[in-house]
């Protein structure tokens, strides 16, 4: 059997690519189609596979400013050619589950969510501004239509949380079921003296709402580490305080250890699922979080964690003192990121895509 994966773009190990991780290490002589990537920046288990780019690959500043060549996304991802694969797996959060699958083949989407830019956070990404909004629109417009027809490609749909299968319900007219993404329990654990610090492991974009952190931080005067990078990295040193400190991309060993040592773990905007929640809670620590989204289905206010109820530096504020005068217990903490460990998450995924195979259409 030919397996073909295909992924929106590979430039960093983040939610999505971990998932690709359990994919490639369940198929290991498939071969993922990708619109962008940067090898360097993957893990070994995907780095190792055979992996094909479309043109953007070849694009002047796609490496990046690749979303600013997003109307032409459907196009590239409808371009590769998959004739003679059984089997097409799509981890989609913009395009891949638009790829065409041949006659025959059985597709299977794990949605992340249906294409963030044109249905959810448009505006965070390319502005409020009036003129760009007037530009875009068509744009949108276009690409909406696009992403509902297109997934009619798809026959079955996986969601990583039962927000996304309430947006595939809503958006596509699609029935999907929740399997929650993989935690690497076994190597995120707790250990060591807990710091002074509070702790963002974050892709710096607009979405993320890390600007939201910064300024709560400023207020409070307290020490704020984030790891990360991305295109808002520039904009938010220059508004952060002297306690607020950048780091970058850190290895996982360096960030299992800021998990470990972090007072809580900082998660200020609105996601789909949000991994980095549960490593946090694997390692013993509680999380601070927006009242939406995934983090509903992953923190239990009170003993995993704490929420805040308004995106505003005021109310995250607020949270932190409150997180300050509670106890967490570590056992707690460790038992709910157990629920969404690796092991637990393949064996399921297996499960669903030999019953995808058993009722393949020949």
């Amino acid at each position: 059997m030919r397996v073909a994966l295909i992924h929106d773009w590979l430039n960093g190990m983040r939610g999505g690519e971990k998932i690709l991780e359990v994919l490639c290490e369940l198929f290991p002589d498939a071969v993922i189609h990708t619109l962008l990537l940067d090898r360097r920046r993957l893990s070994p288990a995907i780095a190792a596979m055979e992996i094909r780019t479309s043109l953007l690959q070849h694009l002047p500043f796609a490496r990046t400013h690749y979303r600013y060549y997003l109307p032409l996304f459907p196009w590239l991802m409808e371009r590769f050619d998959l004739a003679g694969f059984d089997l097409v797996i799509a981890t989609s959060h913009c395009v891949a589950k638009g790829a065409r699958a041949p006659r025959g083949a059985v597709s299977i989407c794990y949605c992340l969510t249906p294409m963030r830019y044109v249905w959810y956070f448009g505006e965070e990404y390319f502005g409020h501004w009036g003129w760009r909004r007037r530009l875009l629109a068509p744009v949108f417009s276009s690409l909406r239509r696009w992403d509902v027809r297109s997934a009619g490609r798809v026959r079955h749909w996986l969601a990583i949380s039962r927000c996304v299968a309430a947006r595939v319900k809503n958006v596509y007219n699609g029935s999907a079921e929740v399997l929650y993404p993989p935690v690497d329990t076994g190597f995120f654990t707790p250990g060591g003296a807990v710091g002074d610090y509070h702790l963002i492991v974050s892709a710096l974009v607009p979405y993320k709402r890390i600007d939201l952190a910064v300024r709560a931080f400023n207020q409070l005067g307290l020490p704020l580490v984030i790891v990360g990078e991305g295109p808002q990295r520039r904009s938010l040193e220059a508004m952060a305080g002297p306690h607020i400190r950048f780091l970058g991309w850190r290895p996982d060993e360096e960030i299992r250890e800021l998990y470990r040592g972090c007072r809580a773990f900082i998660f200020p905007g609105e996601e789909d699922f949000g991994i980095t929640l549960l490593e946090a809670q694997a390692c013993g620590r509680p999380v601070i979080a927006y009242a939406k989204g995934g983090a509903l289905e992953t923190v239990t206010h009170g003993e995993t964690g704490v929420f805040f109820n308004e995106q505003t530096p005021h109310s995250l504020a607020e949270a932190v003192t409150a997180a300050s005068g509670m106890t967490f217990n570590a056992d707690r903490l460790r038992a709910s990121a157990s629920r969404f460990d690796r092991a637990v998450f393949r064996q399921r995924l297996d499960d669903y895509i030999r019953r995808a195979l058993a009722v393949r259409d020949f």
